[in-house]
């Protein structure tokens, strides 16, 4: 069963980082029912909840892309690292506050706000970790196991546990996530005695001459980029789209409450079907990936993702919500596997970590901008017009980025 998962033209030192990323992606995936429940334990304002996810967010506008070219310049595993065992101490200082019943919400946005920091580092490092350990004709295939494991253990596994750990005690739930994201430290620590896991991009011949300081190193990437149409097509992709869909996601948790009625767990299983849909993405990617072109595979996700936010605000049954966000599911693990692959063969590697920090600035700086829109339209209008807001600014957007999209799929070659 594992050589089907991570067969072996992956590598034993994947196996390591896929095994660091799984538990601390279930870590995570405690957090996003326990957040959420957390806050709106505290306040039932749209505006106050979706601040939450922006204090988590908002890491990426102010160091997004700086982390890029600090990742070019440093030991990659090294950073990440330091950036989980920052998690494990933020997050545990918060269960334990909690346990004392000592938390605010000024003090959940901080922590919010730090664990967002770690993540700004930690996501685009392991990113390029990922072309280090794999040849690059196997980047698709490891890709969509990272996407299958994140949604098992982030979306699928992870919020229902979360919820449930957060009904006996807030501590739990929060505390648990510590202890995950200490045991991906430990795994980091076996990959770390590989040899290949050190390899840096200069070994590689494709670090173009280096300018001495991070801001020009920052520049070039940015640059880079910038003249790049089809990973600048792919760039502003994610940024447009990820303002809609930040914009409902922000809610999702008060959408589930007053919308479909559920409770804490209720909620949890809501988020848990969008997993299931990953999960199907995740094993049938391989044979997407040869029977259709990239452009095809983005265009389809992208009118399927419209589709969904005028759905889920035309219903109040919870079984139809799931059906929904299971299709979702399905097209957010194909999407970001097909995007991610393509960004990694299309850009050089000693150039990666400064590029992929632009393209997860537009990705989260989107979101960032998404959450604060969608409290503010559900403050004004109720939680629906909320759903209705991102399905207009997808029928906006996706006739002007139709077009463009037809390049995407070269730059993979």
């Amino acid at each position: 069963m594992l050589r089907r998962v991570l067969p072996r033209e992956l590598g034993v030192p994947f196996r390591w980082l896929f095994g660091s990323m799984t538990v601390t992606n279930l870590g995570d995936g405690l957090l996003l029912a326990a957040g959420p429940l957390l806050v709106a334990s505290l306040t039932r304002d749209p505006l106050a909840v979706s601040f939450a996810i922006f204090a988590q967010r908002v890491p990426w506008l102010l160091f997004g892309i700086l982390a890029g070219a600090v990742v070019d310049r440093v030991d990659r595993l090294r950073l990440v690292m330091v950036a989980d065992a920052l998690r494990v101490v933020v997050v545990g200082l918060l269960a334990l506050l909690l346990a004392f019943d000592e938390v605010t919400l000024p003090l959940i946005y901080l922590v919010f706000f730090l664990l967002g920091t770690a993540e700004t580092f930690a996501d685009n490092a392991a990113s390029t970790l990922v072309v280090q350990l794999v040849p690059r004709a196997q980047l698709g295939r490891a890709n969509s196991r990272i996407f299958g494991s994140v949604m098992i253990t982030n979306q699928l596994a992870g919020p229902p546990l979360g919820a449930a750990l957060f009904t006996v005690a807030g501590w739990v739930a929060f505390g648990a996530n510590a202890v995950l994201c200490a045991l991906g430290v430990v795994l980091l620590l076996r990959l770390r005695s590989s040899r290949l896991s050190r390899r840096r991009p200069a070994e590689h011949g494709e670090t173009p001459s280096a300018p001495v300081t991070v801001w020009a190193q920052t520049a070039e990437g940015v640059r880079w980029l910038l003249h790049h149409p089809p990973m600048r097509t792919l760039a502003l992709m994610i940024l447009l789209f990820n303002i809609t869909f930040g914009a409902s996601y922000g809610v999702y948790v008060l959408y589930a409450q007053e919308r479909l009625g559920l409770d804490g767990l209720g909620f949890g299983l809501l988020m848990a079907s969008s997993a299931v849909g990953g999960v199907l993405g995740s094993a049938v990617y391989g044979r997407l990936e040869v029977r259709f072109s990239y452009t095809a595979l983005l265009r389809a996700g992208l009118v399927l993702e419209t589709l969904s936010h005028a759905a889920l605000a035309l219903t109040r049954s919870p079984w139809v919500a799931g059906a929904i966000l299971f299709a979702f599911g399905v097209h957010a693990t194909i999407w970001g596997t097909t995007s991610t692959t393509v960004r990694q063969r299309a850009v050089p590697d000693g150039l990666l970590g400064r590029v992929t920090s632009v393209y997860l600035l537009a990705s989260l700086g989107g979101m960032s901008i998404g959450t604060l829109l969608g409290g503010w339209v559900g403050q004004q209008w109720g939680i629906v017009a909320v759903f209705w807001a991102a399905f207009v600014g997808c029928c906006l957007t996706l006739p002007f980025l139709w077009h463009p999209m037809r390049h995407i799929g070269r730059a993979a070659a």
